[in-house]
Parts: C-alpha cells; sequence; structure tokens
C-alpha cells in the first residue's frame, strides 16, 4: 500500500481522512432526522401505550407509517421502553454492531493481517457510501438484516452449517426482500438450511400473527400488495428495475415481471456457477444484488446489500474496478435527477445505481480467490529441475482447486481499497420520501 510509511505519518493521514470525511458528511449529504426510525417508534409507542393498530400509524405531517411483516414490529417492542433521544443512540450502536459483524465476515481469515492503518481508511472510505450514510442516517435496519444472512454464509463457508438457514429466516421475516436467499440454498442443494431458513421465517410470522391477529391479516391480504404504502415508484431514490421502467412511464405489470423473471435466470445461473466453485461469498453477493434489482422498490439505502460484492471485486483481483464503483456511490450523483430523470441524460445518470448493480449481478467474478494467485505465480516463475527418481517428489495444491472456508478470504480490503469520496454534490432539500422517509428538513445541510 503506498502512503506514509511511518507511524506518525499514517496517523496524521488518518486524522485528516477522519476530519474530511466529518466535514463532507455534516455539509453535503441530505440527512435524514431519523425518519425510519421514528416510524418504528411511534408504530410500536402507539401499539403498546395507547391501543392503536400497527399499520394505522403515520408520522406526525406525512403520510408515511409501517410498511414491514407485523414480525418486524414484535421484534421491535423495546422501542417501547426507551426515549426517543436513547432509541436513536440505541439505533446508532446496533447499526455499528452490525456493520463490525459484517466487515469481520467479509474480512474472512485475513482480518487481522490489515492492521490498524488499512482499517482506518476502510472505515473513512465507508462512511462516504452513500446506503450506508442513509442507513445510519434513517434509523434503518437494512445493515442489521445484512449482518444476519452474511451469518449464515460464514456458517456455510466454514462447513459448520448445521443451523445455517436461521439468520436468514429472521432477515425474511422483518423484510421480504431476503426471502431470496432461501432460493439460493435451494439452488445450491442445501436443503436443510433452506428448511430451516423457511421454519424460523413461518414461526416467526405465526408469533406475530397470535400477537396482533388484525395486523397480521390486514398486512398478508392488502398492505402487502400496496406499493404506495411505501412510496412513489418512478421517485428517483427507487433504484430498483420497477422504478426505472416507472421513470420510463412504464408502469405495467407484464413488462416489469418479464424483466424480473430475465434477472431471476441470470441470477439462478450464476449463483450457481458460484457454488459449485464453492465460493459462497460470491453467491450471497450475486444473491444481494438480484434482491436490490427485483424488488419493486429499492430505496438507496437499501444497496448496503452491494457491500459483498465490492469485497468480492477486491478478492478477485479487481480494486480499481471496485473502487471506482464504490466512488460512484459516494457522490450521491442520481439526486441529480430527483425533480425528474427524462432524457437520456436522465435514463442514464437517474439509474445509475441500478446500472452498477445489473453490472455486478452481470459481471461479478464467480470461484476465485486471490489466495491462489501467489502460488500460481510462485510455482510457475520458479521452474526447480527434474526431481531425483529415487526421492519422494512434493506436490502444491493445485491453485483451482475449490475452497471450502477461504470464500471470504482478503475481502476486509473491498473498502479499504476504495478509500477515496467521490465529490459529493450539493442538492436542494427533497419534497419527497425515500421509502419511508420524510421530507428534508428546512436546513438538510445542517449537521443539527
Amino acid at each position: 500500500m503506498t502512503g506514509p510509511r511511518t507511524t506518525r505519518g499514517r496517523l496524521l493521514l488518518v486524522l485528516v481522512l477522519a476530519a474530511t470525511v466529518t466535514v463532507f458528511t455534516a455539509t453535503v449529504p441530505l440527512l435524514r432526522d431519523f425518519f425510519d426510525l421514528r416510524v418504528y417508534y411511534g408504530t410500536v409507542h402507539t401499539w403498546v401505550h395507547h391501543g392503536g393498530r400497527i399499520y394505522d400509524y403515520h408520522v406526525p405531517g406525512t403520510a408515511y407509517g409501517f410498511t414491514y411483516p407485523p414480525f418486524a414490529a414484535l421484534a421491535m417492542l423495546p422501542l417501547a421502553l426507551l426515549g426517543r433521544t436513547t432509541a436513536i443512540a440505541l439505533s446508532l450502536l446496533v447499526n455499528l454492531a452490525a456493520l463490525a459483524m459484517v466487515l469481520w465476515i467479509l474480512a474472512g481469515s485475513g482480518r487481522r493481517r490489515h492492521g490498524w492503518y488499512r482499517w482506518s481508511l476502510a472505515l473513512c472510505a465507508l462512511a462516504l457510501f452513500e446506503p450506508l450514510r442513509d442507513t445510519f442516517s434513517f434509523g434503518q435496519v437494512n445493515l442489521v438484516l445484512l449482518a444476519l444472512v452474511l451469518g449464515d454464509c460464514r456458517l456455510l463457508t466454514s462447513g459448520r452449517g448445521r443451523w445455517a438457514g436461521a439468520g436468514i429466516g429472521l432477515a425474511a421475516a422483518v423484510k421480504l426482500t431476503p426471502a431470496l436467499f432461501i432460493g439460493l440454498l435451494l439452488l445450491a442443494g442445501r436443503r436443510r438450511a433452506a428448511g430451516v431458513g423457511t421454519a424460523v421465517a413461518v414461526a416467526a410470522s405465526a408469533l406475530a400473527a397470535w400477537a396482533d391477529p388484525s395486523a397480521s391479516r390486514f398486512y398478508w391480504t392488502d398492505a402487502l400488495w400496496d406499493t404506495s404504502r411505501v412510496g412513489r415508484l418512478a421517485y428517483v431514490s427507487n433504484q430498483s428495475l420497477q422504478g426505472v421502467l416507472a421513470r420510463l412511464g412504464e408502469t405495467g405489470r407484464p413488462l416489469w415481471a418479464t424483466a424480473v423473471l430475465l434477472t431471476l435466470c441470470v441470477w439462478a445461473w450464476r449463483a450457481r456457477r458460484a457454488v459449485t466453485a464453492g465460493d459462497w461469498t460470491a453467491a450471497f453477493a450475486l444473491t444481494g444484488a438480484a434482491a436490490c434489482l427485483v424488488s419493486p422498490i429499492t430505496w438507496v439505502h437499501h444497496l448496503v446489500w452491494l457491500l459483498p460484492s465490492f469485497a468480492v471485486l477486491v478478492r478477485a483481483g479487481h480494486p480499481r474496478i471496485a473502487g471506482g464503483l464504490y466512488a460512484v456511490m459516494c457522490t450521491s450523483v442520481v439526486w441529480l435527477w430527483y425533480d425528474g430523470a427524462s432524457g437520456v441524460g436522465g435514463f442514464l445518470g437517474g439509474n445509475l445505481y441500478t446500472w452498477i448493480t445489473l453490472g455486478l449481478l452481470l459481471g461479478l467474478p464467480v470461484g476465485q480467490s486471490r489466495a491462489a494467485l501467489p502460488l500460481a505465480r510462485s510455482t510457475s516463475a520458479t521452474a526447480a529441475p527434474a526431481p531425483i527418481p529415487e526421492s519422494p517428489a512434493t506436490s502444491a495444491v493445485p491453485a483451482d482447486q475449490p475452497e471450502s472456508s477461504s470464500g471470504t478470504r482478503d475481502a476486509a480490503a473491498a473498502t479499504g481499497t476504495a478509500g477515496f469520496a467521490g465529490r459529493g454534490l450539493t442538492r436542494s432539500p427533497s419534497s419527497e420520501p425515500t421509502g419511508s422517509t420524510c421530507p428534508a428538513a428546512s436546513k438538510p445541510q445542517s449537521s443539527s
């Protein structure tokens, strides 16, 4: 890694970068005022303390309320015991813990080798990643769900898959999008793990139905099919295939269903190849990208599901590609078209995050590990004389042998190598919520 070679120089660089990141996040991004957390908090308090119904609550002054399955409200019951400020502090701590777990899993066995300097650079880069910024600023739960899902990836990679699927099941009970990972388990022939995931999701949903039958009945028969409860499909923050079509004026279901079917076919083909090669990290990364594409609404903060894809790119020896794509997703560039994404510029720029997600689904390397590369180079570069017949020959492990436990090796540099910020784009306050979000405050660029 180029840069300062002394501890003092590295510490100074980290401090400068941290200060730059702090100034950037306090002045450029549109701060979200923990709006989604306000939805969770108000819903739970109304339900527990005032006898209200889960899906009747709306944040005062908006038309937005709770949109998750009933089990999500059940899982958030501890909020009923907290004040608003304490709830915000708890949200930040939970998201930090989830981020730490995600990084620990993606870093694999090489996590200790990177040292404090590389980890500091990686954290500075992560602080600039727009989906991650919005997850913290909204008080969202996507990072927690990603940690649960990657926990199952870790179990499968390490060969300790007895309880694999439980994390996926819990995540799918909170939000429906992670249910696609159960499909991945079926593709991989992991029927036990798929069964565990399905059983956990069904049991959690049944528990919620027992706790509040009317809320469960309303969600599964009505609210689930009403996307208007979540937000406007054509809004620029919706970076899914449905969002692209809606901004083109194509709101018909047949065209969207066709696009979803084609996307799922590509995902199944590529994910199966990854699993066959023993590359569970790539398989989970592909599934996260596909889930973002096929979901009717994928707000920008949902794109934390792309973090494993950047780890896979770096591990496969493509740090510049990972860094370039990552930098684009630090710029908030799609918000240049928040007033409308018409014309060629709007089609390309206003949907840029969708194109990145689609590109990752189509081109993400699978079945590769950087750990095999040095071995391949060393065996070819140091050609030894033919062994003496009476001496036993030693053989190296083939470089293309599938790995069982190194699928996430050397992935911590996925964010570290992308340690440069895209240029922040100042924008005026949005008048449209971004999926369970509220209109921006009068001073959206103020850190207060």
